[in-house]
């Protein structure tokens, strides 16, 4: 049976920051892909807490990877809109990095999933923030993704809607009131391992379940 590769790239929402690393949501998406007969290496995570679109970018060029990964995923640009930096500079980088993301995935575009960005205004840490101010940014950078991500046909996944309307729930929110918990995690593992499992493992080809329905590994 073959066994597929994920590399995961971001910033703390790839980390799991505040969480165990088996409730961040690339292992939660391994897990699922595993439940559904799929056989998948651990993920391979190149991310850090509060970094930017152009720290990302290096941390890559300085991380020894694989030639390409069979899926990759992209989450960033939280801490651009945190800084304050503009969209039109945002806009660059994150299309800079869709191209690196591109390239892990063996130059498949259709293997690479951008996230949206969570909105960190309607958590309890944002109760004296301009909340309609964060989520007027936080829409506008998540354009951004979009709009790039269908440019370079990649897949883009929303995960920003459904943690709007639990996102200041005390469950679905870290023990820092300002992170995702991973109940939270779990709805982005989800929708990720769906599309996983519609878009490649399952009508391109690249692994049939096992008769047992489990995965090694």
């Amino acid at each position: 049976m073959n066994q597929y590769s994920y590399l995961a790239l971001g910033d703390s929402y790839t980390v799991g920051e505040q969480v165990r690393i088996h409730e961040s949501f690339p292992y939660q998406t391994v897990q699922l892909l595993r439940k559904n007969g799929f056989s998948v290496y651990a993920p391979e995570i190149v991310a850090v807490t509060g970094y930017t679109t152009d720290e990302l970018s290096t941390l890559i060029d300085e991380t020894k990877l694989l030639p390409f990964y069979d899926v990759v995923s992209l989450l960033i640009g939280v801490n651009n809109q945190y800084r304050g930096r503009s969209v039109e500079n945002f806009a660059l980088e994150f299309e800079s990095l869709l191209k690196k993301a591109i390239a892990f995935a063996g130059d498949i575009p259709t293997h690479v999933f951008v996230l949206s960005i969570p909105d960190w205004g309607i958590t309890p840490f944002a109760a004296d923030r301009d909340t309609k101010k964060i989520a007027t940014e936080i829409d506008a950078f998540n354009g951004i993704c979009e709009s790039v991500s269908k440019k370079y046909k990649t897949h883009f996944i929303d995960i920003t809607s459904s943690q709007r309307i639990d996102g200041n729930k005390e469950e679905f929110v870290a023990a820092d009131k300002l992170h995702p918990s991973g109940k939270e995690y779990a709805k982005w593992a989800k929708q990720l391992s769906d599309g996983v499992t519609e878009k490649i493992l399952k009508y391109q080809g690249l692994a049939s379940p096992s008769p047992q329905g489990e995965g090694l590994g």
